[in-house]
């Protein structure tokens, strides 16, 4: 975090840039956490969606952005039907 710029590796060659609205706080308890807060609900669940949508959790592993307490469902690969 940098100001009113939330920055994130997530796999990607570049680091992404995600501009923080005024009325929310971004905190960073560590490297793999974000804590939104804020009073109003839907900009906190708004930010938070497009934080996620950064880097959506893929089925296959598991990686990617995901909410606190999301479980994501784990498909077998193709090596699991032999």
């Amino acid at each position: 975090m940098s100001g009113d710029t939330l920055q994130l590796r997530v796999g990607f060659a570049n680091e992404l840039h995600k501009k923080i609205p005024a009325d929310l706080t971004v905190t960073c308890p560590d490297q793999t956490h974000v804590v939104v807060q804020g009073c109003d609900k839907q900009k906190v669940g708004q930010f938070a969606a497009d934080v996620r949508s950064l880097r959506k959790p893929e089925p296959y592993k598991g990686k990617g952005v995901r909410y606190q307490g999301e479980h994501v469902k784990i498909k077998p690969g193709k090596s699991a039907t032999k």
